[in-house]
């Protein structure tokens, strides 16, 4: 009886990792394609980043724009450096993922002013802006 047991809860927990593990992939496969455009906060003395005000009013804002063609963002706040004693290279980066390029644009365009003018409620940073697409 014991044997069956181990071997059911065995089974059970293989069972669970691999449903893991095919979720991981499965969202890997969804994103190959996807265009990714990163907006990254530079860190510098005198920098500041309201995290609160990005997370709650910003991107929400600017995914609106996006509509449709926005799969998902993330946000993420910089914690340290890649390399020890060294000073972080961003506060935080913004990254939203669309299905196309030109839409991304379109959507943007006309709202860039808004955009724009919103960064003063939340940093006194510049951004930069990457555009990739993701290949895997």
């Amino acid at each position: 009886m014991l044997s069956l047991l181990l071997t059911i809860t065995f089974y059970a927990v293989g069972q669970d990792k691999q449903s893991r593990k095919t979720k991981k992939q499965n969202s890997a496969v969804a994103e190959k394609g996807l265009i990714k455009v990163s907006v990254m906060y530079p860190y510098a003395e005198g920098k500041t980043f309201n995290m609160e005000y990005y997370e709650a009013k910003h991107m929400p804002m600017v995914a609106k724009f996006l509509g449709s063609n926005l799969v998902k963002y993330t946000i993420e706040k910089g914690v340290a450096s890649g390399i020890p004693n060294q000073p972080l290279p961003y506060m935080a980066i913004g990254t939203f993922y669309v299905k196309s390029l030109e839409e991304y644009q379109a959507a943007i365009a006309p709202n860039r002013d808004a955009i724009r003018a919103d960064f003063v409620n939340y940093t006194n940073a510049v951004p930069i802006i990457l555009v990739s697409e993701v290949v895997k």
